[in-house]
């Protein structure tokens, strides 16, 4: 086990989770079918262990993807485990409202307390100014993309939920279905915003060294196709 390797805790923690899910999945076939208290227990034991090792993944990608060397997922590595773990508890809460529980008050709580979070990090990367490692979140497809994943998955299922939970029954339970769709349709395009900004970062040679672009794209352009040469700062001869 190595803490400093986000692969190594993901390993970890995959094996963890699978072993206690599959012990608390046995557990219950075996206490259903011959009513067994002490394994009923033990099943319950297994289930708070599956809890224990399954929250971590919910940012898990977040933390993977900040560990690697692309310039805005590495820039944005304290942001990145909060935002996708939001985002996957938004489409959690959504998917199992959408199964029929769209009257949970507990569900919609957890909704609630996500999209709050979301509008926080969408918040907080809008007033985050860097224009060059940055730039592929707030320009260009990918940046259309990353906000508009940010607007479903944050302020709108916010407000809806928040007007669920003061209104009537049958409108309340209308207004968390629509918020249940924002939530996951904007936890979707949040990630596909995300990854094809890594593209663009990636692509991009000017990010790593800090030069900000002029007239040019990434995707087209290269050093030796510069009509201006970037200025570097000067630097004294070091002699023999």
């Amino acid at each position: 086990f190595k803490h400093q390797s986000p692969m190594s805790v993901g390993a970890w923690l995959l094996a963890g989770f699978g072993s206690t899910a599959g012990a608390a999945a046995a557990a219950q076939y075996v206490a259903d079918e011959f009513h067994w208290a002490p394994v009923r227990i033990l099943g319950n034991l297994a289930e708070l262990g599956t809890v224990f090792f399954a929250m971590p993944f919910s940012n898990y990608t977040g933390v993977l993807i900040g560990a690697t060397v692309i310039p805005v997922w590495n820039h944005n590595v304290k942001s990145l485990p909060v935002h996708f773990g939001m985002a996957g508890l938004n489409s959690a809460v959504s998917v199992l409202e959408l199964m029929g529980n769209e009257d949970s008050r507990a569900l919609n709580t957890l909704g609630i307390g996500a999209c709050a979070m979301e509008t926080y990090e969408g918040y907080h990367l809008e007033r985050h100014r860097d224009p060059i490692v940055n730039a592929p979140l707030k320009s260009g497809a990918s940046g259309w993309i990353t906000r508009a994943g940010g607007v479903l998955s944050g302020p709108v299922p916010l407000a809806l939920r928040l007007l669920a939970g003061s209104s009537g029954s049958a409108r309340s339970c209308k207004l968390r279905k629509w918020a249940a769709i924002s939530g996951i349709a904007g936890s979707l395009l949040t990630r596909i915003g995300w990854v094809r900004a890594g593209h663009v970062s990636a692509r991009d040679w000017r990010i790593p060294l800090e030069i900000e672009k002029k007239h040019t794209h990434p995707a087209t352009s290269s050093p030796m196709q510069m009509q201006s040469k970037p200025e570097f700062p000067r630097m004294e001869a070091l002699g023999d």
